[in-house]
Order: structure tokens, then sequence, then C-alpha cells
């Protein structure tokens, strides 16, 4: 988190047209195309998790 306790990156998980999971990246100011083919809802979320750990880990 920021100084203004603004949280510098947010998850969005959604559901494609063809039934699969995806997600959707934003970190400081800066959005991600939709990633992934995942089957479920549970595995996209987890992926976006460490997606975001490591572009943290990356400063």
């Amino acid at each position: 988190m920021n100084s203004d306790n603004k949280p510098d990156g947010e998850i969005k998980v959604e559901k494609r047209t063809n039934g699969r999971w995806a997600f959707v990246l934003s970190y400081r100011g800066v959005t991600y195309p939709a990633e992934g083919q995942f089957s479920t809802q549970l595995l996209a979320q987890s992926a976006a998790y460490v997606a975001m750990k490591l572009l943290r880990n990356t400063r």
C-alpha cells in the first residue's frame, strides 16, 4: 500500500465468453491485458495473486 492507504494494485477475475476464467491486473496505474484460460475461478485468482506478488518483488 502506498502512503495514501490505497492499494498499489488491483485484481479482477472475469469469466470469458468461452466459459473459461481470466484475470486482469492493474498495478501502479498500468493495466495489463487479460491473462489465462483457467478452468475455475479459484485457479484464476491464485495465478493473479502470484503475478501480483512477482510485480511487487521487482521494485
